[in-house]
């Protein structure tokens, strides 16, 4: 898989990916959005830590910088 997610990118993801977490742990949400909560945050942490995203790939987007050899 080829890194296609920069720094900024995995910040904001483990952000959101934590707070979708804790909040499908909390008694905030029940059913079904719990559920998506936590799918959520284990998905967006899990893309940060890889560095790839598969919907990046389908879309064409890459927000990894690229460095130049010289």
């Amino acid at each position: 898989m080829k890194k296609n997610m920069g720094k900024g990118d995995r910040f904001l993801r483990v952000i959101i990916g934590i707070v979708a977490f804790v909040f499908g742990l909390s008694d905030l949400v029940e059913g079904t959005w719990k559920w998506v909560a936590l799918a959520v945050g284990i998905i967006m942490i899990l893309t940060s830590l890889i560095q790839f995203c598969p919907l990046y790939t389908l879309l064409g987007i890459n927000t990894c910088k690229v460095k130049s050899e010289k």
